[in-house]
């Protein structure tokens, strides 16, 4: 299935495209945004890094159909790109994402995980999502809570700042459907 724009009260999510790059580039790389982010994330980011990460990396992934990713958008101002979000199939790892630092703190991201936790359950129809993050990222963490996922494992991974505790949170779509049914 390709990857289909969303939209929340306040979101348009659509499909990340190579023409996004200049935009990530701007917001992407700070130190803020990419701490607690996987190892494979280059640091320090290339000037290049956006396009050659969407160009040999992202977009294919989509084009198999392993990863559903997207920009996130203001319905206020949907020409400034100010995040990306990611579904991917995999056992361990189903949902990344970042936000451009002047968003943060405003409930945007819970929306677009919102989405899109929703379209891989209800579109794609998996029956669970694992997300893992680092321990210390708190931020992530509130956004699992909210969303009724409880973790499952303590581990440890390499992240951009280094190796670090690390959990592992999951819901299932029963789960989820029942918590969207009842709020």
């Amino acid at each position: 299935m390709t990857t289909p724009p969303l939209e929340t009260p306040r979101l348009l999510l659509r499909p990340l495209a190579l023409a996004d790059a200049a935009q990530v580039q701007e917001l992407f790389p700070h130190w803020e945004v990419v701490k607690h982010l996987n190892d494979r994330v280059p640091w320090p980011y290339p000037a290049d890094g956006a396009h050659q990460f969407l160009r040999d990396v992202a977009l294919p992934a989509m084009e198999r159909g392993e990863q559903w990713s997207w920009s996130i958008r203001l319905k206020s101002d949907p020409h400034q790109l100010i995040g990306c979000i990611s579904l991917m199939k995999g056992v361990h790892e189903n949902r990344g994402f970042w936000l451009g630092l002047p968003w943060h703190g405003q409930g945007l991201m819970t929306e677009a995980s919102d989405a899109v936790t929703d379209f891989w359950f209800n579109t794609l129809n998996y029956a669970v999502m694992r997300v893992p993050k680092a321990a210390a990222n708190a931020a992530s963490r509130r956004i699992s809570e909210k969303q009724g996922m409880r973790m499952v494992a303590r581990v440890e991974r390499d992240y951009v700042s280094g190796r670090l505790p690390a959990e592992i949170w999951e819901i299932t779509a029963e789960e989820w459907n029942r918590r969207r049914r009842s709020g």
